[in-house]
């Protein structure tokens, strides 16, 4: 816990507040107001005080426990996602290597091995996967099979990583210029603030979707895919994250308030992307959710969908700005 900057502390503390106050209404709202059925926002609340209090206990432990935090989040998120889509028999020791992959990629993300990380999944298993399968001397279906490994691990293990990666990406190896030797807690370890910020960021998009779109949604950005995502969500989602950035980022962040309001958008934008190519996915597979291991929620990787796309982004915006 000495690692985490006051900054940190106090943002966690918050959100903590934030579930509390939650609970208090819908408390107060079921006591008061009969005839609604809370039991999804309730079940989604409990999910909600379990992550959060994991997440935190990880942080507190060290930036490791972070990284092993998502490294079990990538592994069930894998997981639900073959458990859902087709696959051979026959290609049963080749989901071996997928699962095992979890492992490697978070060692070069816990390590600081910049270009292993960039490669390993990409390069590598993209290459090795698709021998080992025509190795086993089966041709049919063979390329469904392959894209859809191959698409599982970029989204749910490489994808997701890059969040893991930001505990440990080294940019409070420098003082900015006119100021002391000595760097403060949040510069020696910008790590956790970054990744709060791309989860707070991530989450409360959603909710200002949710909050803008309710009310004044009408038209649907795409009827056939998500019929409860309105341009008025969306619009309301990318203002409402982008403004709530540039006050969280120069707070919790080395990033300023151009930058931060820049993620802010970035996040929005690709935060919305993200989770209507998994509902796509799920249309496409002809599910509800990819599981129950969330209640409320669904399944890990339904939770996780506005990660998939901003987390790469977000992480390499920030080592492109601040890395030295």
């Amino acid at each position: 816990m000495s690692y985490l900057a006051w900054e940190i502390r106090i943002t966690l503390i918050s959100i903590f507040a934030v579930l509390a106050v939650s609970n208090c209404l819908l408390f107060l709202k079921m006591r008061y107001s009969s005839g609604s059925d809370d039991t999804l926002i309730r079940h989604r609340l409990r999910t909600w005080w379990a992550l959060a209090g994991l997440f935190s206990l990880a942080l507190f432990v060290s930036p490791n426990g972070g990284l092993v935090f998502f490294g079990f989040i990538s592994f069930f998120a894998l997981k639900e996602f073959l458990s859902m889509s087709p696959t051979r028999r026959a290609d049963r020791r080749v989901l071996f290597y997928a699962y095992l992959s979890v492992i490697p990629q978070y060692y070069f993300a816990a390590t600081d091995n910049y270009q292993m990380f960039l490669v390993f999944i990409p390069v590598i298993m993209f290459a090795w996967l698709p021998t080992r399968m025509w190795m086993i001397g089966q041709s049919d279906g063979f390329q469904k099979a392959a894209a859809t490994l191959l698409w599982a691990l970029m989204i749910t293990v490489y994808s997701l990583s890059h969040t893991a990666y930001l505990l440990t990406i080294p940019l409070g190896k420098y003082t900015p210029e006119g100021t002391s030797d000595v760097l403060s807690l949040a510069e020696q370890y910008p790590g956790p603030g970054l990744l709060i910020f791309l989860i707070i960021m991530a989450e409360t998009n959603d909710i200002f979707q949710y909050l803008s779109g309710k009310p004044f949604g009408k038209k649907q950005v795409s009827p056939k895919i998500a019929p409860g995502k309105t341009y008025a969500g969306l619009i309301g989602g990318i203002t409402l994250t982008t403004c709530l950035a540039g006050f969280v980022g120069p707070l919790i962040s080395p990033m300023d308030l151009a930058h931060s309001v820049f993620a802010g958008l970035m996040i929005a934008c690709m935060g919305f992307a993200g989770e209507l190519c998994i509902c796509a996915l799920k249309r496409d597979l002809k599910i509800t959710n990819f599981g129950a291991t969330l209640p409320g929620h669904g399944g890990v990787l339904d939770r996780v969908g506005n990660l998939i796309f901003t987390a790469p982004l977000f992480f390499h915006f920030i080592h492109y700005c601040y890395h030295q």
